[in-house]
């Protein structure tokens, strides 16, 4: 492991240390002193949504937006995308307030593991095992775009906004371990939606790491490389993998529904929306590179975009076309 690769990984283990312990802090003092508890203990006990979002705004819109100056790179919110759900999950389940039927709970928190290191396996892979090695490509562009204004306009870009999609499209975790209604079958259909999209996810993914790894191996060998992955997944979707995350969110909430919060839905309807935005972004950019340019557009005629369904013939395309 090289001196950096061991630097952002000691970096990415410490840096959410204030919230664990400032939030271990908060309930020793609980157990400790209930029914004297200090003006700010009081507040956390009283406010469990605001402490997150609160722990959120600290630790990661503020330190690690002080960090990515230091390092001149955003890529550490990306690898807490997959971690952050965890912690939360956690912080409703543990908190005071909480009542909840442990089983329910229990499903969610193994889903929550289960998702979380789905894709952080993902995120690893795609890095080549390397921690930090790049940041999204779409802060680079906006870097540019923005230009000396960046230094503050990616607080609110990369990590405020970060706090707005994912403390909204986690809000069902906070429903599951607020209120306390015994298991039905609805929460097996939660969890059957969710494990769906989990599955559907790490093999849209694996499909799509195989096709990156066999094209980057005919480029070394000045072979032509394949134009577009159309095989799998991808033969019935454009971004199957988008697909099956969005499936995992919708999943959680029915949970929410299920216990008379279905208002939760806003939140995984504002991340679908988001995400769709950025669907027509990575086919731009697709449709940028001239060796997959034109197979690219058939493709797009052919395949649906995100939902799964039955391809389209090429040659029936074509003659409409014509």
């Amino acid at each position: 492991m090289g001196k950096s690769n061991l630097k952002n990984a000691v970096v990415a283990f410490l840096v959410p240390l204030p919230s664990i312990l400032f939030y271990l802090h908060f309930l020793s003092h609980f157990q400790s002193d209930r029914n004297s508890l200090s003006p700010l203990w009081s507040w956390c006990f009283h406010h469990p949504l605001l402490l997150a979002n609160a722990l959120f705004f600290f630790n990661v819109n503020v330190l690690f937006w002080l960090i990515s100056h230091i390092q001149s790179s955003h890529w550490m919110i990306d690898l807490y995308w997959t971690v952050i759900p965890v912690l939360l999950v956690h912080h409703y389940a543990t908190h005071p307030l909480a009542q909840f039927d442990w089983w329910r709970s229990k499903i969610v928190i193994v889903l929550t593991w289960v998702w979380s290191i789905r894709l952080t396996h993902n995120y690893f892979r795609r890095e080549k095992w390397h921690w930090g090695a790049r940041e999204d490509w779409r802060f680079t562009d906006m870097s540019q775009q923005y230009g000396k204004h960046w230094w503050w306009i990616s607080f609110f870009a990369v990590y405020f906004s970060q706090q707005i999609f994912l403390i909204g499209i986690c809000l069902p975790l906070s429903v599951v371990h607020s209120v306390d209604m015994p298991l039905n079958m609805w929460d097996f259909v939660a969890a059957g939606v969710c494990l769906c999209g989990i599955v559907i996810a790490y093999f849209a993914d694996t499909q799509l790491h195989n096709f990156v790894t066999r094209n980057s191996k005919l480029k070394e060998l000045g072979k032509p490389m394949v134009p577009n992955l159309d095989r799998g997944l991808w033969q019935y979707s454009r971004h199957p993998n988008y697909f099956g995350e969005q499936l995992w969110w919708w999943g959680l909430v029915i949970f929410a529904w299920n216990l008379g919060h279905g208002w939760t839905f806003v939140g995984s309807l504002i991340n679908s929306m988001c995400l769709a935005y950025v669907t027509v972004l990575v086919e731009r950019r697709m449709l940028k590179k001239e060796y997959r340019a034109e197979a690219y557009r058939l493709y797009q005629k052919t395949t649906s975009a995100c939902v799964p369904w039955f391809r389209s013939s090429a040659i029936a395309v074509k003659n409409k076309d014509t």
